[in-house]
């Protein structure tokens, strides 16, 4: 008996330890808001790429779809890192994850509607492409202000690969199990529903941000080349360089 409590406290303690991070009620309220929606992200995009190809019968149309969803990132990344670094981040997510929302609502009524064609889902691709360069990036640094003992921010950044891990694998099982008895409008239907999740989430939070100084515009294009180009020199005074002083 005594070797049994013994065991149940050990696991009670290494439980507690694995989630230390969700004590934290900002990162707790982020860790299920984000949770629900990634499962609703994940069950768009195997909607998506079902829809194109039942449409077309073309895998290359498929593929012209996926990249057309990745490609602004590439290319709104350095800038986005740029601007995210200078912004209230939980205003910025408030932004994304809104228009994130009308994205999946516009390809639920499309669908539903049954006049749905591949341009259209192309078009918004591109546009939550354009909406995940901020997005993400934007998230991952939020991160770091949601804990408020900075020793625990590794257990917070593990937990967060965790909640993203488990939505890639719940995410497409459930798109499956829609898909078979319904349709793609369902999917999509389910993923702008679960926005409704984070963003409840995120109105709730109270988080203190550290922001850097306002800057010139020259200050700010020459952090977002330095996103692409490592040696590009900062203007003289940008507190972005990192032979600014800090005050």
């Amino acid at each position: 008996m005594g070797s049994m409590r013994t065991a149940y406290r050990r696991l009670k303690s290494g439980f507690g330890k694995t989630f230390r991070s969700l004590r934290y009620r900002n990162f707790r309220l982020f860790f299920i808001g984000q949770g629900l929606s990634l499962v609703g992200t994940w069950m768009a995009q195997v909607a998506m790429s079902w829809l194109v190809y039942r449409l077309t019968g073309s895998s290359f149309k498929l593929g012209l779809v996926v990249f057309a969803s990745q490609i602004p990132t590439f290319f709104l990344g350095p800038l986005a890192g740029a601007v995210i670094d200078r912004r209230p981040k939980l205003r910025m997510l408030l932004f994304t994850q809104s228009f994130a929302m009308l994205q999946a609502f516009a390809l639920t009524v499309l669908t539903y509607s049954r006049e749905i064609q591949v341009w259209q889902i192309m078009v918004l691709a591109v546009f939550g492409g354009c909406v995940n360069a901020f997005d993400i990036p934007c998230r991952q640094s939020f991160l770091v202000d949601l804990i408020e003992e900075k020793n625990n921010l590794s257990n917070a950044i593990s937990l967060n690969s965790l909640m993203f891990n488990s939505a890639r694998l719940i995410g497409p099982a459930l798109a499956g199990i829609v898909l078979a008895y319904t349709s793609e409008a369902a999917c999509f239907l389910l993923n702008a529903l679960s926005f409704v999740a984070v963003l409840v989430s995120l109105l709730m939070m109270k988080v203190h941000e550290h922001l850097h100084q306002a800057e010139s515009r020259a200050c700010l294009k020459a952090s977002a080349k330095a996103g692409t180009t490592p040696s590009a020199p900062f203007p003289s005074g940008c507190c972005c360089s990192p032979f600014a002083c800090s005050t």
